[in-house]
């Protein structure tokens, strides 16, 4: 199976110059026959606080990429928001070619640092979905520092994928994080972040495809650029079986210390 990362500067407040650097990211990737591309967190909008600017074009934005997955046969993975109740959703959905939604994914952990959670509502379900015969279970940037919930998609998926607006000075977080949720849950991981600036924020890419021992397949650092790999749903397996870490894991005994 076949990925592409779409490291991409999302333009503040011109959807249309994010639109252009999408297509034709979701082109060439359609073009050396991935299966599957996948965009930075709130891909065509960037990430706000201020909802209402976010939801003016939300549908639109939906079938937008719904007819790029059609148009080029490919199925695409991206970043936007949601209505819900009096707030918003930051969410993650896959298309695909045939123009249906494959997974609607809502992040678990608004960023209350950044006053997220003022503003979005915070999700409450770990999701799934199958491409190919590879299970997929999709989070979104802060989601990564919170280690259980990855223990718990591991169970039953082989790759998850995190889509980020990380800033630069939090960076090597970033990218041991990404590589140690690949270790501990031994598991691919497509971490997809976005580069450019945004008033006072940096942000550095450092987009990555780790595989399940923790090693860095692809990588791109601080520009535009479309990286693909190959990966293989055996080799997740065949780790998992020589080497079962989930074995030895003693979840009841965890439970007594979190309650």
């Amino acid at each position: 199976m076949r990925i592409a990362l779409g490291q991409i500067d999302v333009a503040w407040k011109n959807t249309s110059k994010n639109k252009e650097k999408c297509e034709e990211f979701i082109q060439k990737a359609s073009e050396n026959k991935v299966d599957m591309i996948i965009f930075p967190e709130m891909t065509i909008t960037g990430v706000s606080n201020n909802v209402p600017y976010l939801l003016e074009a939300n549908e639109e934005i939906v079938q937008w990429f719904k007819d790029r997955a059609n148009k080029y046969n490919i199925n695409i993975c991206f970043g936007y928001v949601k209505e819900a109740d009096d707030k918003g959703q930051n969410n993650l959905l896959v298309v695909s070619p045939k123009k249906e939604k494959i997974v609607e994914y809502t992040k678990i952990h608004p960023f209350s640092y950044a006053n997220e959670d003022k503003y979005f509502k915070r999700g409450e379900e770990i999701k799934f979905f199958n491409i190919n015969e590879m299970i997929f279970s999709p989070f979104i940037c802060y989601d990564l520092r919170f280690p259980e919930i990855f223990q718990i998609a591991s169970k039953k998926a082989h790759a998850v994928i995190v889509i980020a607006n990380w800033p630069k000075n939090r960076r090597e977080h970033w990218m041991a994080l990404l590589k140690a949720r690949a270790i501990e849950n031994q598991c691919y991981v497509f971490g997809v972040n976005r580069v450019g600036e945004v008033k006072s924020l940096v942000y550095s890419g450092d987009s990555m495809i780790i595989d399940p021992l923790g090693n860095v397949i692809e990588t791109i650092s601080e520009k535009e650029e479309l990286i693909i790999a190959d990966i293989n749903l055996k080799e997740v397996e065949n780790i998992r079986e020589k080497f079962n870490i989930k074995n030895d894991r003693r979840e009841e005994f965890y439970a007594e210390f979190i309650k």
